[in-house]
């Protein structure tokens, strides 16, 4: 398994406006890497964002709660000057990684807090998952918490090779899926620590705070969470990221 964090070419970036904060904050570091053996770029920022604490602190007041999805824990959105802030950036990278030059809409910005104990996980959460099988589809993760709790691995599924999954491949996916999932049994409860009977790891985003991960969505991926530590349910102190999905041209 290949980690993403050395090895990667630098990538130029379109200026940004910078509050006070953001001046005193680093400069972005922006690299790609190509994961797998599909080679995906997948594009790492360290800096990411001008004003990290007060992003903190809105994550610490919203009101956070399960939202119904696969998520592991609870959700709010995030102020919209969250995307004018490091939409610039996000475009350069859609445009000059990925081939998106005419439009950048996100979606869906949340803050994400992962709460959910490994003994509750269900079937979905215990697998690998992919955001989005549409092309033109993107997705950020952004780690805000100050604490190493885990960052964002991606995989292959080792029956049919598939480390991305469109719509050509998508009905494939989920046939092979099932079949693995009858003849092997569903995995225990747990976050997924590393290579498995159905997936093996390709590459690892650790987390660091202020770095984002951009990629596409039809990437196979999870969070990588250490099961053996108890998640805070508090957002100052637990696994806080802004989650983003993005529909690109």
């Amino acid at each position: 398994m290949r980690r993403a964090d050395a090895g990667a070419r630098r990538l130029r970036r379109a200026p940004l406006r910078r509050t006070a904060a953001g001046r005193r904050a680093m400069t972005p570091e922006v690299r790609v890497e190509r994961i797998g053996q599909e080679g995906e770029p997948i594009v790492i920022v360290d800096g990411f964002a001008p004003d990290p604490d007060r992003l903190i602190a809105e994550g610490c007041a919203a009101p956070l709660q399960a939202d119904g999805g696969n998520y592991p824990g609870v959700r709010a959105p995030v102020d919209p000057r969250y995307c004018e802030e490091v939409g610039a950036l996000v475009a350069a990278a859609a445009r000059r990684v990925f081939g998106h030059a005419e439009r950048l809409t996100f979606d869906r910005v949340l803050f994400s807090l992962t709460t959910t104990p490994p003994a509750a996980l269900r079937l979905a959460q215990r697998l690998p998952h992919i955001d989005a099988v549409e092309p033109g589809r993107l997705a950020l993760v952004h780690y805000l918490g100050r604490r190493a709790w885990g960052g964002t691995r991606f995989f292959r599924h080792r029956t049919t090779g598939f480390e991305t999954i469109g719509p050509d491949r998508h009905a494939a996916y989920l046939a092979a899926l099932a079949d693995d999932l009858a003849r092997e049994g569903e995995p225990p409860p747990g976050y997924i620590a590393g290579e498995t009977g159905l997936f093996v790891p390709i590459a690892h985003v650790t987390a660091r705070p202020n770095r984002a991960v951009l990629y596409r969505s039809h990437l196979l991926h999870c969070a990588a969470i250490d099961h053996g530590r108890v998640l805070p349910a508090d957002p100052a102190t637990g696994r806080l990221t802004i989650a983003a999905f993005l529909s690109a041209a």
